[in-house]
């Protein structure tokens, strides 16, 4: 048997998961207690089931985390023969590496958990670095969202008559693989064909410095590229206080561009993010819904798609494998 559970960290994503996959979500009970512990309680036998279980780590990243871990445990106590692991957002995955001496691999540990409380499988969506992969000795899948995005930008710049005035933009040197395959899957939206990098677009880079002594903070440097009465497609994994979106996007208009929209995956907002992306001059962001968007987390330039269909697609890889 198959089951199919969802924290709390995305009850709405979770829901129309299993409408697309016509299996019913498990009950579940989880209560938070005012010394802010969790508890996780499974309401259906799993003995002998494979079961999945919803939940992206994002803010709360913690409280997410602790959540999931206790979700693997009910779940192997009570005999589940096998569980995977959907997070959509995976909390932690910059924090890959020492950056500055005397600083913890915060993703290390988080995967030593997974492993630790015996999750069968993880599936993420846009890891933040494709080479963090090399972390898990379990199975490990790395999704991306970005197909499903550049429909909806493709849609979008329909009545660009134009091929020639496009350009995919990475607002940092790391993303640059990022944008690169963003702009062959736009490439093959709007022609039908295979993405070849000089046949009617260009890429180009932002050269940015961040402050590792105060978070979120970064500046443009130079911009390696043609942007010059372009429409620049900004292309990212994750928005948190949306100043490097926003840095990117004066760069390039600085530079001559015409127009600049956003295409980021994940958008983990800061508090003031909401606030300064809608008084940016970006003229539409397309994120998808990996995390949890607030009522007061929505402004108009924002334009949120599912993702569930990516998710239910794999689910059913592994219900009729």
């Amino acid at each position: 048997m198959f089951k199919l559970f969802t924290g709390s960290g995305n009850p709405k994503l979770g829901k129309q998961i299993s409408k697309l996959i016509n299996i019913s979500l498990s009950p579940a009970e989880i209560i938070r207690f005012d010394n802010s512990e969790v508890r996780v309680t499974i309401q259906e036998r799993v003995k002998n089931d494979t079961a999945v279980i919803i939940q992206p780590t994002s803010n709360p990243t913690d409280t997410n985390l602790m959540e999931l871990f206790f979700f693997a445990d009910a779940l192997k106590r009570n005999g589940a023969k096998e569980i995977i692991a959907f997070i959509p957002y995976f909390g932690y995955a910059r924090q890959n590496r020492e950056h500055r001496q005397g600083e913890a691999v915060s993703m290390n540990v988080i995967n030593r958990f997974l492993e630790v409380i015996e999750i069968n499988k993880v599936f993420t969506i846009n890891l933040h670095y494709d080479a963090s992969e090399r972390f898990f000795s379990i199975p490990f899948k790395n999704l991306s969202a970005l197909s499903i995005l550049g429909r909806k930008v493709t849609y979008y710049l329909k009545n660009n008559k134009s091929k020639e005035d496009v350009v995919i933009v990475s607002p940092d040197q790391g993303g640059l693989e990022r944008a690169r395959n963003f702009f062959n899957l736009f490439f093959s939206e709007v022609t039908g064909k295979q993405g070849r990098l000089n046949d009617y677009s260009r890429i180009a880079v932002i050269k940015k410095k961040r402050d590792l002594d105060h978070i979120h903070q970064s500046r443009a440097l130079a911009l390696y590229g043609d942007v010059k009465n372009k429409t620049c497609i900004l292309v990212d994994d994750i928005i948190t206080s949306g100043r490097t979106l926003i840095n990117a996007a004066d760069f390039c208009l600085k530079k001559g561009a015409k127009r600049v929209i956003a295409c980021v995956v994940h958008h983990d907002f800061s508090p003031e993010a909401p606030r300064i992306l809608s008084q940016s001059r970006i003229e539409k962001i397309f994120t998808s819904n990996t995390i949890t968007l607030t009522a007061i987390q929505k402004f108009p330039q924002l334009c949120e798609i599912s993702i569930a269909s990516l998710i239910a697609s794999e689910i059913k890889k592994l219900v009729y494998s």
